[in-house]
């Protein structure tokens, strides 16, 4: 098997992960700070869907992280399609999330500030922001797993 840097079970892909873990538990932090963001229904996905990134990526970082202290590389097919296809679906939810989110905060903030006043709607921003990073490095871990996919047919 071609070792892809950055594929699962490698020192990169734990590095994706725990980048993936520290971004998306921030974008959640940063939306919960607020008991008022269970108003609008795109906040609630966006919260939602990092509340299922956060143990998706730490599952695997502790897959990584044994797979790179025993040196021992998963090498099955279905196990790297999972992840690959874990990688991909969660990828573009977190995508479609962070897009509503900053949308419906510019659409808040433009409304006179009578529904969203100045540290809430930079809350909102910071936790989309923080959502688009995940979704890059979520991506990426994805493109990654694609690549050493061929790799395990023969």
């Amino acid at each position: 098997m071609e070792h892809v840097p950055g594929s699962f079970g490698t020192s990169a892909s734990f590095a994706l992960r725990f980048g993936q873990i520290i971004f998306s538990a921030a974008s959640l932090i940063f939306m919960c700070f607020d008991f008022d963001f269970y108003d609008f229904t795109t906040f609630c996905y966006l919260a939602m869907v990092m509340a299922i990134v956060t143990p998706w990526s730490i599952l695997l970082a502790l897959t990584d992280t044994y797979s790179v202290l025993v040196k021992l590389l998963p090498q099955e097919l279905r196990v790297l399609s999972i992840v690959f296809a874990g990688d991909f679906v969660l990828s573009f939810l977190s995508l479609g999330g962070a897009c509503a989110v900053a949308s419906a905060t510019e659409l808040l903030a433009s409304a006179d500030g009578k529904i969203c006043d100045g540290s809430l709607c930079i809350q909102y921003q910071v936790s989309a922001a923080l959502a688009f990073l995940c979704w890059f490095l979520l991506l990426a871990s994805a493109l990654f797993n694609f690549w050493s996919l061929p790799s395990l047919y023969y």
